[in-house]
């Protein structure tokens, strides 16, 4: 299997929550997000980057894993994998869906985020 590395989500000054785009996924069991956060400013300004499957009969979203509220500039590993231990708010003990995507949860007065999400994945 080849590795593929893509963008799951590219925030840039972003002042709300918003979701990145479907992702396929035809083969991989599991796969590796990295959250950097590069900029993050305002009033007590938040971010949570959540992991969502996709059901494909109802076509409404999951969560499988959602990190920890971030609030600096940061780099945060989360991952994913049936055979991997659960951590809170880092790892989640479960098989990629074929289509998933990254949702980032903006909070605070006035908050003002930048940061992306890169997916590694096998397949």
């Amino acid at each position: 299997m080849a590795v593929q590395s893509l963008t799951a989500l590219a925030l840039a000054s972003a002042s709300a929550s918003v979701s990145g785009g479907d992702i396929g996924n035809t083969s991989a069991d599991g796969a590796v997000f990295v959250v950097d956060i590069t900029a993050i400013a305002g009033t007590t300004p938040t971010a949570v980057f959540t992991i969502e499957g996709k059901d494909p009969l109802s076509g409404k979203y999951y969560t499988i894993l959602a990190s920890a509220s971030l609030s600096a500039v940061s780099t945060t590993v989360l991952r994913v994998h049936p055979a991997m231990t659960p951590a809170a708010n880092l790892t989640a003990s479960d098989m990629m869906p074929s289509v998933f995507r990254v949702r980032a949860t903006i909070g605070g007065t006035t908050p003002d985020v930048t940061a992306t999400v890169g997916v590694i994945k096998n397949g």
